[in-house]
Formats: structure tokens, C-alpha cells, sequence
């Protein structure tokens, strides 16, 4: 028999399991329950570990303010007689706002500590000038109107720090607007509980707000954790937010490194968009699946990095839309419901080393071409491939196709992944890989490892399953 009746007959084999695995869908939607999902995410109800945010106490006594040896009962009092250089020691509770107009000032807690309440309304302390420290000082009841920036801490004086704050019942916790090389960390900020989500502000809102030090900061019970608008050069590394809408929110910011932060229970966990040059390393990614439900979305990004991240028990793992030129590598892909979905054009993406593992479907991406990825030395990881590893290179001979025709049927038919180990499905599967002539649209890997690149994937599972 010749080749190309060799080939036609594999082709014919593909076209007859297709058509079984379409009549069999077709039963299976009017046999399949519709009941509720019964998936439990290994990780389910795992929190890290963060100090409870309504555990403190306030000062009992009235405020004094210390500044050179003499004592006022008012912050601002005491700001204004300082000189640069000087330090302002606070003890106790003051009411009132404050607005620091003198450079290389700081303003410290003492004692019992220090809380400075703006009573529910406006911005509580504004740094108005060059580099200002505040430390250990507790923040709390800004104004409630998101549109007049009501925030603990307004900061739009440069090179200013914000070290072991505490702000609690704002709008915005910080905002840093036009101002550069601002730090702020191992803050703790928390928001309104009472205030929908929709209406609450940021918990660290950077406007123009370039060169920013964001470090080991829990942020809860805001809108987004960490919102980004044009501001580039920022670090921000060991930052633990949850339940929030966005974990961490760009937008049109470029140039930015986010490393080693963890974001769970919230509806996103980092959100990526209309940004570049991101780099985007050994974060931590667990439970967000609220009605978005994304791990990672990358969104209008290009030529960014996001490697080395664990991915676990998401709604989707990734979510890549319309980005191009981007690297997804050596990232840990756990569980989630969807490991990654490609979308809306998304091209010329490297995408490495990745372990997708004991996702409920692996890829998807509703496409009527077919993304080729790693046609290389070196693929990624999939629990669900049949590796065959003949030459003990680590990589298989047998080329994977994560998304295909099966993976598309089950999207768009939940109700048909009773079926999903069945014959029909296992026949499309095998020749999607087995026949390279057929170029059915979706994902290929064209030379997947056979072993996961992460071997802490069996941590996660020993150490959050309930």
C-alpha cells in the first residue's frame, strides 16, 4: 500500500472517530445531569501565613506629639514646628487630618503607639513634601468617595517611605500620585468590610508613580490589592492580598518587576494588561475563582517574562488574551479548572518548561487554527500526555495536542466530560498526536517532557489537602 494511501487511511480513521464522538455528545446532553460542579480544589480553604488584620487594639490615651523636647496634643502642631531633619514622636490617639509640607521629616510611634483617625472623612495624612518617613503609625476612617481619592495616606512627595504602617477603614490605603522612588513596606491595609467590593478603593494605587518599592505588604478587604496606572520601574516583591477583586492590576505600565507574592481567595489573582516588559517571577497564585476566576491573566501584554510561578486550584491557571511576544516558562500549573486558555489572537508566545498537572482540562483555545508551541528542543509537561521517551532525553517523540477537538466539544459541553475517557475521545486524542497530518485546530506541543519540571507539585498536594 503507498504512502498516501497509508495517509488517507489514517485520515479516514480521524474523520469516523470524530463523527462517533459527535453522536455520542449528542446523547450525552440529554443524559448528563446538570447538577452542580462537584470539584474540590486540593487547596481549598489553604490561606498562607498572615497575621489576622483585625487583631489590634488602639491606644487608649489621648495623643501627645514630641518634636525636639517639646509636647503637642496635635500631629499637625507638631509638623509645623519641625525643622528638616527632625523627628515628630507620636503616643497615642489623635483626631484630626495632617498635611506634611516639611522635607526629610519623620514622623514615629511610641510607647503603646500611635493612631491618627480622620473620622470618615477626607484623606487622613497627606506627605505633600520630599522625603517623608512614616513608621509604625496606625491610620484609619478616610471620607468614603472614591472619586475624591480618599485615602489613609496620600503621598505625592518623592522618595518618601512608608515602614510597619497599619491603615484600616479607608477608601484607598495609599495612594502615591506623580511622585517617584516612593517605598512602602510590611504594611498592613484592610478596607471597609461593610462597603460592596465595587465600591471600595485600592488597597496601594500608584498614579504616575515611578520607581515605587512595594515589599512584604498584606493587603485585604479593597478593591484591587496593588493597582498600577503609568508608572513603570517599580518592584514589588513578598506582598501577600486576598479577597479582593485583583490581587495586583496593571494597567499601561511598563518596565515592572512583580517577585515572589502570593495572591489567593480573591477573583483574580494577578492581572496583567496594556502593559510591557513585565517581568513576572515566583509568585503564588491559589483559589481565585471568583466570576473571572484567573490564576494569571495577560491581557494586551507583549514582550513580557512570567516564569517560575505556581499556578494552583484556579479557574482558569492562565488566561492569555491578545498578548504577543510574551515567555510562560517553568511555571507550576496546578489543578485548576482550566490549565491556560489562549484567545483573540495571541501569538509568537514561548511557552517552556511548564508542569500542567491534574488540571481538569489542561488547555483550551477557541481558535479555528492551530497554535503551534516549542517546535524545539524542549516542551512542557502534561499529566494527561502519553510520553514515550525512547532515547532518555527527558522529552517525548510523540508530539501532544493539549487543546484539540475533544478539549473544544467539552468546553462548549460540560456535560460531556462523563465521556472524556472514552474510546471515541481516546481515538480523537491519539491521532491528533500519532498522525501529524492532521492539523485539527488548537495547541501542540511538539516535544513535551516526560517528567514535571517541578517536583514541589507533590508539596502542594501533601501540604493543602483537606
Amino acid at each position: 500500500m503507498t504512502d498516501r494511501a497509508g495517509v488517507d487511511r489514517e485520515t479516514w480513521f480521524v474523520v469516523a472517530a470524530v463523527a462517533v464522538l459527535v453522536v455520542s455528545l449528542a446523547a450525552a446532553a440529554v443524559a448528563a445531569s446538570d447538577g452542580s460542579d462537584d470539584r474540590e480544589a486540593t487547596v481549598e480553604g489553604w490561606t498562607p501565613d498572615v497575621a489576622d488584620p483585625h487583631d489590634a487594639e488602639p491606644p487608649a490615651e489621648p495623643g501627645v506629639a514630641t518634636v525636639d523636647g517639646e509636647e503637642f496634643d496635635s500631629v499637625q502642631a507638631a509638623v509645623d514646628a519641625a525643622e528638616p531633619g527632625d523627628t515628630v514622636v507620636l503616643e497615642g490617639q489623635f483626631e484630626e487630618h495632617v498635611t506634611v509640607e516639611t522635607a526629610d521629616l519623620a514622623l514615629e510611634a511610641a510607647g503603646e503607639g500611635a493612631l491618627i483617625d480622620g473620622g470618615g472623612e477626607g484623606t487622613v495624612v497627606h506627605v505633600a513634601a520630599e522625603n517623608v518617613t512614616l513608621e509604625e503609625l496606625w491610620i484609619r476612617e478616610s471620607g468614603h468617595d472614591r472619586g475624591n481619592e480618599d485615602a489613609g495616606v496620600l503621598v505625592n512627595g518623592s522618595g518618601s517611605t512608608l515602614a510597619d504602617v497599619r491603615i484600616t477603614d479607608t477608601t484607598y490605603g495609599v495612594w502615591i500620585g506623580e511622585a517617584e522612588d516612593v517605598t512602602v513596606e510590611s504594611a498592613t491595609i484592610v478596607g471597609r468590610e461593610e462597603v460592596s467590593q465595587s465600591e471600595r478603593g485600592n488597597g496601594i494605587h500608584l498614579d504616575r508613580a515611578d520607581g515605587a518599592e512595594l515589599r512584604d505588604n498584606e493587603i485585604t478587604t479593597v478593591r484591587d490589592g496593588i493597582y498600577f496606572s503609568w508608572s513603570e520601574g517599580v518592584d514589588a516583591t513578598g506582598n501577600v492580598m486576598w479577597d479582593l477583586r485583583y490581587g495586583v492590576h496593571y494597567m499601561y505600565s511598563d518596565d515592572n518587576r512583580l517577585e515572589g507574592n502570593v495572591a489567593f481567595d480573591n477573583d483574580v489573582g494577578f492581572a496583567l494588561m496594556v502593559s510591557q516588559n513585565l517581568t513576572i517571577v515566583d509568585n503564588v497564585a491559589v483559589n481565585n475563582d471568583g466570576p473571572s476566576g484567573q490564576g494569571i491573566l495577560v491581557k494586551d501584554v507583549d514582550r513580557s517574562e512570567i516564569r517560575d510561578n505556581a499556578v494552583v486550584a484556579n479557574g482558569n491557571g492562565f488566561y492569555v488574551y491578545n498578548a504577543h511576544g510574551n515567555e510562560l516558562t517553568d511555571n507550576l500549573i496546578l489543578e485548576n479548572e482550566v490549565g491556560v486558555q489562549f484567545t483573540a489572537g495571541s501569538s509568537d508566545e514561548l511557552v517552556v518548561g511548564n508542569s500542567f498537572v491534574a488540571n481538569d482540562q489542561s488547555a483550551y483555545a477557541p481558535t479555528t487554527a492551530q497554535i503551534t508551541w516549542n517546535d524545539s528542543e524542549r516542551g512542557n509537561y502534561w499529566s494527561d500526555a502519553r510520553a514515550i521517551d525512547l532515547d532518555g532525553d527527558g522529552t517525548s517523540e510523540t508530539r501532544h495536542q493539549p487543546a484539540g477537538a475533544v478539549e473544544a466539544v467539552v468546553h462548549d459541553r460540560p456535560q460531556a466530560a462523563v465521556f472524556a475517557e472514552s474510546p471515541a475521545f481516546d481515538a480523537v486524542r491519539m491521532a491528533e498526536s500519532s498522525f501529524p497530518v492532521i492539523e485539527s485546530p488548537g495547541v501542540v506541543d511538539h516535544r513535551p517532557l516526560a517528567e514535571p519540571a517541578h517536583d514541589e507539585w507533590r508539596e502542594y498536594y501533601e501540604d493543602h489537602d483537606n
